[in-house]
């Protein structure tokens, strides 16, 4: 099983295909497993070389109890941490949801190591700070609270082997994840700056769509994807 240490914290990557490099980033309380359960692996395994990583916090990755250890630049330097424990300089980059996140992050920490980058399910924009941190208020509850709301927001699409996998996670990591300072603050600024081709897309039935298709306006080498009647999970 491969590791990355960045700084103390080891990151879980696994590496599949050929070509061009690509990192798939998955979302929040989810693992890299997300991208080989949901059909992604195997077509894009065909034309890319696949570095699927475990998001600090999740997975095989460590998982660090304080919240200052989640600071966005430390999310990225992860990633970086893997492409260069693979003597990759310049990869292509796929994140979804928190991924997405990520992958804004990147754009403003490190951009020269990414050729291109497609972000899912997100914007980067400021939380409403008068709103409350409803992950966070249900991760405090517990496991039981924290399996009934996936279970609510996946529905049908939650299978035995996905719901193991979220009971899988360490709370009080997921706790100090979305406590972040960082999780609830604008990237707004870095749009502008996004040169490299870009891609984005939401479900239309997603609570981001509206917001993610309007940060392509302030892109300057972004297109943005619909995807009709999907929302967050099902895309």
């Amino acid at each position: 099983m491969p590791f990355a240490n960045n700084q103390g914290v080891r990151i879980h990557y696994e590496v599949e295909g050929k070509g061009p490099p690509l990192v798939l980033l998955h979302g929040l309380g989810g693992s890299l497993e997300v991208w080989y359960d949901s059909g992604y692996e195997k077509p894009l395994k065909n034309d890319y070389q696949l570095i699927l990583i475990d998001v600090r916090g999740h997975g095989a990755s460590d998982k660090p109890h304080d919240p200052k250890s989640y600071k966005l630049e430390l999310l990225v330097s992860d990633v970086v941490a893997v492409l260069d424990d693979l003597n990759i300089n310049n990869a292509h980059f796929l994140g979804y949801s928190m991924g997405g996140w990520i992958g804004f992050g990147i754009a403003k920490y490190a951009p020269e190591r990414f050729k291109s980058l497609i972000i899912g399910g997100m914007d980067p924009y400021e939380a409403d700070q008068d709103k409350p941190n409803y992950f966070l208020q249900v991760y405090k509850k517990g496991m039981e609270a924290t399996l009934a709301m996936t279970e609510e927001m996946f529905g049908p699409r939650m299978t035995p082997k996905l719901k193991a996998q979220f009971k899988a996670n360490d709370l009080e990591a997921l706790i100090a994840l979305v406590s972040s300072r960082d999780r609830r603050l604008s990237l707004e600024d870095v749009l502008p700056t996004m040169t490299m081709p870009c891609m984005l897309f939401a479900g239309e039935a997603d609570s981001s769509y509206s917001t993610a298709r309007k940060c392509v306006e302030s892109m300057p080498n972004a297109t943005f994807i619909s995807l009709p009647s999907l929302d967050h999970v099902e895309t």
